[in-house]
């Protein structure tokens, strides 16, 4: 099954809101303005995104920039579907290869950017992106196997993680809870660290519990053949 035949299921809480925005926004878009640019756009972001989190080991008030960044890559990221959408110029198969190929590295900037950054650790930042990633690679066996595109889980989707991420850079620049949080076998935790734990985790077991859903329903639409030896 192709992915422009699967169910797109999309129930985050700012969904509805979001829809209306983007295509507000794509609807006034210049014409020399294309699906392709918005979707550089967006990586670009993420890009400069991680360089500000690493910048922000030498001051802090470079979250602000990073939080800017996180922004233009919802702008580029949210209108580049919507762009060809509203002007009837879709290409499914190229589209739906080209926005997650990009993504997967924008996950990947994001997960590095945090780990780079006095935020958190970077263990714990590879931690969470192997979440998202294995959530990611579910999400595109999900598509091409049972014909269903998820793109949210526990009702939150890309912006609810960008609007999460950009309220814990600002919260770290004032700093409000101390470095040295919990020991764990003598390595010190900050606050930050426990909750990138924490989603780390969520995110895993999301995967494990949604795979497990899958595969009791695929057993029984594609069940167990018995062997008939020759």
């Amino acid at each position: 099954m192709g992915s422009e035949n699967a169910e797109r299921i999309q129930t985050s809480i700012l969904n509805a809101y979001e829809n209306r925005l983007t295509k507000w926004l794509a609807e006034r878009q210049p014409e020399w303005v294309t699906s392709d640019m918005m979707s550089y756009l967006g990586l670009a972001a993420a890009v400069f995104y991680a360089f500000f989190c690493w910048m922000a080991n030498f001051d802090l008030n470079y979250f602000y920039a990073s939080s800017a960044c996180l922004v233009v890559n919802w702008y580029g990221d949210g209108l580049d579907g919507n762009i060809a959408r509203v002007r009837g110029t879709q290409r499914p198969k190229y589209g739906f290869f080209i926005d997650h190929s990009l993504d997967a590295l924008t996950t990947c900037l994001f997960c590095i950017g945090l780990g780079l950054s006095p935020l958190m650790r970077l263990d714990i930042a590879l931690f969470i992106m192997g979440g998202y990633l294995c959530l990611s690679i579910y999400t595109y066996l999900s598509t091409i196997v049972i014909g269903k595109f998820k793109l949210t889980y526990a009702s939150l989707g890309p912006t609810e993680m960008r609007l999460i991420i950009i309220a814990v850079c600002i919260l770290r620049i004032y700093n409000p809870w101390p470095d040295v949080f919990v020991k764990v076998f003598g390595v010190q935790w900050t606050v930050y660290d426990c909750i990138g734990a924490i989603v780390a985790a969520a995110l895993f077991l999301i995967y494990v519990i949604s795979m497990i859903q899958d595969l009791r329903k695929l057993a029984k639409i594609d069940p167990l053949k018995k062997y008939h030896k020759k």
